[in-house]
Formats: structure tokens, sequence, C-alpha cells
């Protein structure tokens, strides 16, 4: 493996092109047995070399410079160990957005996109244009679902909470990088804690792994994301269930709880919705036809 590597960053008098180190990256990743080397190859190269992926997949003749090479083949490295790309390019596209990442966060993925779509029909169903309505998002992390909808949402008024300090850090740069720090406040503290105010709609993406799961993830999830951001008790529905019993006091009448949920766990917090006097609940699916996000209605 060390060998190959140093293929792609040694001394060499010979010049390398794009289309050369992405054969040679491609090899390499696949032998560490990563799912999506073409991907990952291409999408790495293309933060070395400060482009677009389509830009320097156009050209596969280019030369890549010896310095971005090395930089090329120490990604490689990190990547062959399972840190996930978007840890090593500090950046995921969520929402058509994109937004600056580290370990301090989950990494937004496209199923947390369903969210978005459920809470902007919400919406558009039971607001009329212009008129102002209140969101709280509970465990904001990298601010991707906050962002999102203040993106969408021009009279939202979003507050969004963390009970990492260091989370908030990271969701403060993507709400200035996006410049919506006028419709999104960021608090800390877990769950409700220092939340006052009653909301339209409030949304998460909480915990729902449970400790037995947790040790069958993958080494890309289980060594590099925050656990506080994956786990959640035993049976994984433990913050579910505390959100759950805490929004109807901070739902206006009427108002919308969407959160995403397990594949699995629908019949659970079907219950436990149930159980807190919700109404109007419904659950929908993400594109791999598993479900995905609960949604339930304050009476």
């Amino acid at each position: 493996m060390t060998g190959n590597i140093y293929k792609i960053s040694g001394p060499q008098p010979e010049n390398k092109t794009v289309s050369e180190l992405l054969a040679s990256a491609v090899l390499i990743l696949k032998d560490a047995g990563l799912e999506n080397p073409n991907l990952d190859a291409e999408v790495l190269l293309a933060f070395c070399m400060k482009e677009m992926r389509s830009g320097f997949l156009a050209h596969p003749e280019r030369v890549v410079p010896v310095h971005m090479r090395e930089i090329f083949a120490s990604l490689l490295e990190k990547r062959m160990k399972g840190e996930p790309v978007a840890y090593l390019t500090g950046e995921k596209e969520f929402w058509s957005l994109s937004f600056k990442v580290d370990r301090r966060v989950l990494i937004p993925r496209p199923d947390t996109e369903i969210i978005i779509e459920e809470a902007l029909r919400f919406v558009a169903e039971n607001f009329g244009r212009g008129i102002r309505l209140s969101i709280l998002e509970i465990g904001t992390g990298s601010g991707a679902i906050s962002v999102a909808l203040a993106s969408e949402l021009p009279c939202a008024d979003i507050t969004a909470t963390d009970i990492s300090k260091e989370a908030l850090e990271l969701a403060s740069l993507n709400i200035a990088v996006h410049n919506v720090g006028q419709k999104v406040r960021l608090k800390n503290g877990s769950l409700f804690e220092n939340v006052t105010g009653k909301f339209d709609l409030i949304v998460s993406n909480p915990p729902y792994i449970s400790e037995a799961e947790y040790a069958g993830l993958s080494r890309e999830v289980r060594d590099y994301e925050p656990v506080k951001a994956l786990v959640s008790g035993p049976d994984g529905t433990e913050c579910h269930e505390s959100i759950i019993a805490g929004a109807r006091d901070f739902l206006n009448p009427g108002g919308a709880l969407f959160l995403e949920i397990g594949a699995l766990q629908k019949q659970k917090i079907e219950e436990i919705l149930k159980k807190e006097g919700y109404n109007r609940i419904a659950f929908r699916k993400d594109y791999a036809g598993l479900f995905r996000v609960a949604e339930a209605r304050r009476t």
C-alpha cells in the first residue's frame, strides 16, 4: 500500500496527469475496501486542485503539479484509514448548499433533506406568504437544517440549539457564510434547556443509533463522527422520547413536530407520540423506501 502511495507522491522525474493519478488512487482505495473509490478519488483530487470535478475531468491529460500530488497522497492515506471525505475536505453539500464540517459535528446526510421537504410542505399548507413563523431546531450540529430552512423561508424566525459548544462554533460559521444570521439564533443547552417562547414548527435529527448498533457501524462513522450525535441509549429512541415529551409545551396549537428516525423505529415512535397526546401522526419514507421522518401535530 505504501508503494502505491509513493507512486503518486514520490520524486519521480515523469509528469503525472489527472487520469494517471485517478487510476492509481482508485486502485489504492479499492485495496483499502472503500465503497466508492472513484468518487472519493475525484472529490479529493478536485479539492487538491481547487477546482470543480467537472473542470479537471474534462481535461484528463493535464499534468498535476508535484505539490498537489503530495497533498493528494496525504489525503489518500487518511482516507485509506477510514476518515470521511467530508472531514478531509472540510465541507459537505446539503440542500444544494455547501457546509463547513469537521469532527465536531455529524456529517449532513442526503436522507435528512426529507425533513426540509416535509417542513416546507407543512409551511406551504398552513401559512400564507409573508406570514412570520417561528421554528425551533433541537440538536443543530453544523446548522445544516436551520440554514436550509432559513434559505427557503424569508419570514422564518429560527432558534437552533445544541448541547455542544464546539458544534455551535461551527454552526455559527455556517450561518455567517450563508448570510442568515438575522434569521437564526443559536443557544447552548440540552434539548429544551434555555429555550423560551412558542413555535409553529419544531424539527430535529436526534441521535437514533442504539448502543448495540453502534458497534456494528462502519469505521468511517464509528471512528470519526461524534458519538453523542449518533447514540441514544439501548433502544436508540431515548432522545426521541425526551423531545416528544417536551415539545408539546413549546408548540403553538396546531404546530408540528418533525423528527428523523431510524428505519426500524416507526412503530416505537408512533406509540410514544400517541402516548404523549399528539394527533395527525404520519411518517415519510426516504428515497430508498425506508421510514425516515415522523410528523405529529399538537392538539
